[in-house]
Formats: structure tokens, C-alpha cells, sequence
């Protein structure tokens, strides 16, 4: 972990160890990286202002603006929130100038609304993870545990158990691939503590899952195989591989 003095703020940067392709393998505060937090113990989030994903372009930069002044007069550093909605030049614009401030963890906003926009989730992603500090860290909240593998190969480092609390609030199951409604499948017989407890240990195990496949150099296999699951995911995995080749090549080893 690196630290850097900023403004006379002391800032800790993620330490990356190894790439497999785009994902990144590193320390933060002592965890390995990618790495979920728990959200009710969570990083501090810098003040916002919200907006929805699709809007006209100048409501969207309004809130990339407000964003940023709030951030300039925090008093400390922490997680900045990148707005844009759905202009991937104003995302970057964002994570760039709450970069600048010293925020090394950027979250990013609308990520249930990306997460139906295959085409956007790329897009959005790639160009921030290519215009920003490599040991600056992204936080994907609300990730699905069959989306993780993909946006960690994309170059996410930080998820939640936010999905894990919601689904079990609908009495729903989750499981690294799939997402079962316990009242039409009966696979287990669950209160609603054990089935938080059941799926905050799938997203722990989809994270360990990740890490290892990094460490083996596998972890594109299990990006396809997860993708199956998904529409969604396999549709961003074919438009990443047809728009970005070059970003997947940049950090793919050669044998």
C-alpha cells in the first residue's frame, strides 16, 4: 500500500500486485483486492448530487459540477461518487477531477441501471479505468454475485453485500450463477437472517472465487462461464472484446 501526502491529507492507495488481463490483483488497508465491504461498516461516501441515468446532458453535468464542490469542501478524503448518468465523457470528466482531490476510491452511480445497458457498462468503465490512476481504486455497489467475475476482469476492485441484503428481503436466493425465488423453488427453508447470512457468503464466496482465478491466470475462463448466466454480462463480454481489444491486450501476458 502506497501513501501519499495531499493537501496535508494522508491518502492510501491500493497496492496491485498482478493483472490477470484488465483485473488486478492488490492490498488495501491490509484485505486483498477485489475485495467486498461490508456496507455496515462502510468507507466514508462524499456528499453527491444524485441523478438519474437518463436525462438531458446538462442536467447531467450539473450534477457532475455539485459533485465536485462538495467534494472540494469535504474536509477529508473519501469515496467520490461518479456522476454522469449515461455520457460516458462526463463519467470521465468526474472521476478525474475527484481523483485530483485526493479521492482514491471512486463509486460508481446508476450501476442497477448499467447493469441492464451492456453497451454502456463497458463503454463507462473502460474509459474511466483507462483515464485514471492505475492504484486508483473503483467501487461497483449492487453488484450481482454472476456480474462480479466481469467487472473485476473490467478492473473493479470493490463490491458490497448491498445485493445481498435486498435479495433476501424478496426471499430470494442468491448463488454464484443464479438467483432463486424460494417461494417457487424449494431449496431451502430459510428465515430472513439466514438467508442475509446465506448471501452475504455467496458474494464472499464469489470474491474468493475471483481472487484465486487471478492468481491461476484464469480468470477470463471463468468470466465466460459466469456470462452464460447472464444476457446482460454476455452481451458486455462480446462488445468489450470487439470494442476494446486493445484494453484487454495492454494487460494480457504474452506466453
Amino acid at each position: 500500500m502506497f501513501l501519499i501526502i495531499y493537501n496535508n491529507f494522508v491518502i492510501n492507495m491500493m497496492e496491485i500486485k498482478m493483472h490477470d488481463g484488465p483485473a488486478r490483483l492488490g492490498k488495501y488497508l491490509g484485505k486483498e483486492t477485489p475485495t467486498i465491504i461490508d456496507i455496515e461498516n462502510s468507507l466514508k461516501i462524499l456528499k453527491d448530487e444524485p441523478m438519474p441515468y437518463n436525462v438531458p446532458k446538462n442536467l447531467a453535468l450539473w450534477s457532475v459540477n455539485c459533485t465536485v464542490e462538495n467534494a472540494k469542501l469535504s474536509d477529508e478524503n473519501g469515496v467520490g461518487i461518479v456522476h454522469g448518468s449515461k455520457y460516458p465523457d462526463l463519467r470521465v470528466q468526474c472521476a478525474k477531477e475527484l481523483e485530483d482531490l485526493g479521492n482514491t476510491i471512486l463509486m460508481i452511480a446508476n450501476t442497477e441501471e448499467l447493469m441492464k445497458r451492456s453497451r454502456d457498462l463497458v463503454e463507462i468503465l473502460v474509459q474511466i479505468r483507462e483515464n485514471i490512476n492505475p492504484n486508483t481504486m473503483i467501487y461497483f455497489p449492487l453488484a450481482e454475485p454472476s456480474y462480479i467475475p466481469f467487472l473485476s476482469y473490467l478492473g473493479v476492485d470493490i463490491f458490497d453485500n448491498t445485493s445481498a441484503m435486498f435479495y433476501a428481503s424478496l426471499n430470494i436466493l442468491l448463488t454464484p450463477s443464479m438467483k432463486y425465488d424460494l417461494e417457487k423453488y424449494k431449496i431451502f427453508d430459510m428465515n430472513p437472517h439466514e438467508l442475509r447470512s446465506y448471501n452475504k457468503k455467496t458474494m464472499e464466496f464469489s470474491i474468493k472465487e475471483v481472487q484465486e482465478h487471478i492468481k491461476n491466470g484464469t480468470l477470463r475462463n471463468l468470466v465466460e462461464e459466469r456470462s452464460c448466466s447472464s444476457p446482460e454480462a454476455m452481451s458486455a463480454l462480446k462488445i468489450l472484446d470487439r470494442d476494446h481489444s486493445n484494453f484487454i491486450d495492454n494487460y494480457t501476458q504474452l506466453y
